[in-house]
């Protein structure tokens, strides 16, 4: 299965990109520097979200 990692995922832009890829199978994950209903809508569609950017969240990307 292909991975992909978005720094900014919380952002109206990247977050419906995101939610693209997981409809279209892709395993995502993504960093924000802050919590929003946007990233909860993320997690609830089965994305790996990171709250802080840091190169450890990309050990799994």
């Amino acid at each position: 299965m292909k991975k992909i990692h978005f720094i900014g995922i919380g952002g109206t832009g990247l977050s419906a990109i995101a939610i693209v890829l997981i409809e279209s199978g892709y395993l995502v994950s993504g960093s924000d520097m802050q919590e929003s209903a946007l990233t909860q809508k993320l997690r609830d569609r089965g994305a790996k979200v990171f709250i802080g950017h840091s190169a450890a969240n990309l050990a799994d990307a």
